[in-house]
């Protein structure tokens, strides 16, 4: 059936103990690549850089919290709850990326109140480098053979050897390729200048929420306490960002009316 088999190791290159795993190359790709952009829309805008350096900071953190809180709260609350040390072992893998998003926007809420900023500018902005983090970040999932999809029977699915002999949707791949589309098509509208306030941001919530919605479908559960559900853990918590997304676009389009 031309199934192709993916057996990368996850550790990019070894020096003795110290090891470079694929997952740390791509999420560090991920941050630099955003303020790259970050930088350049500050540019087109003629905003003093400096403005971004303290911002950069805040969305890293709330990113990072975001995201381990949300992986312990949303998909294996019994055992973190039971467990509480072990939500600093960030070590051990596990984030989400809904929590990663939520802290996102706490982190930029926070900013744009101590420095008297508005919110939606911001988002609507940070909305085309975040698309572009998630497309690395997915990256990194699929170089740790993680977050993989059910078994299928179409051509070029993927064998992950270091989970098992099955062919499976690359589900990390479609994510990857859904969030760079997203990316492209944002970063044209900003430069047709659809910068109308909550337009950029509305969009970015409802393709991405809307894609990872569809794609869930053909992934493996993560959470064990929605295994018999129709709907994954996923799905249930993409449906309010997706309808936000909408609202934001209704309003800015009547908005700029």
């Amino acid at each position: 059936m031309g199934y192709i088999e993916w057996s990368v190791n996850p550790i990019l290159v070894s020096f003795g103990s110290l090891s470079i795993h694929w997952y740390g190359v791509l999420f560090a790709s991920a941050i630099l690549s955003g303020f790259a952009v970050m930088n350049w829309i500050y540019k087109q805008e003629n905003k003093p850089i400096e403005e971004l350096e303290s911002l950069q900071i805040y969305i890293v953190i709330g990113i990072v919290v975001g995201a381990r809180l949300g992986h312990c709260l949303f998909y294996d609350p019994v055992y973190y709850l039971s467990n509480p040390l072990k939500i600093l072992a960030i070590n051990e893998g596990g984030l989400a990326s809904h929590g990663g998003g939520i802290g996102a926007m706490l982190a930029t809420w926070y900013y744009a109140r101590k420095n008297s900023i508005s919110l939606l500018y911001l988002l609507d902005r940070l909305a085309i480098p975040t698309a572009l983090f998630a497309f690395f970040v997915r990256m990194g999932n699929l170089m740790n053979s993680e977050i993989i999809g059910k078994q299928t029977e179409i051509f070029l699915g993927f064998v992950f050897t270091r989970v098992d002999t099955l062919p499976r949707h690359p589900a990390q791949l479609y994510e990857a390729l859904t969030y760079i589309a997203i990316f492209a098509l944002l970063l044209l509208f900003y430069k047709k200048g659809k910068t109308q306030s909550g337009f950029l941001f509305g969009s970015f919530l409802s393709l991405v929420f809307m894609g990872r919605f569809i794609i869930e479908f053909v992934k493996e559960r993560q959470a064990s306490h929605t295994v018999d559900t129709f709907l994954s853990t996923g799905q249930f918590l993409s449906i309010p960002f997706l309808l936000i997304g909408v609202f934001l676009i209704f309003y800015s389009l009547r908005s700029s009316r």
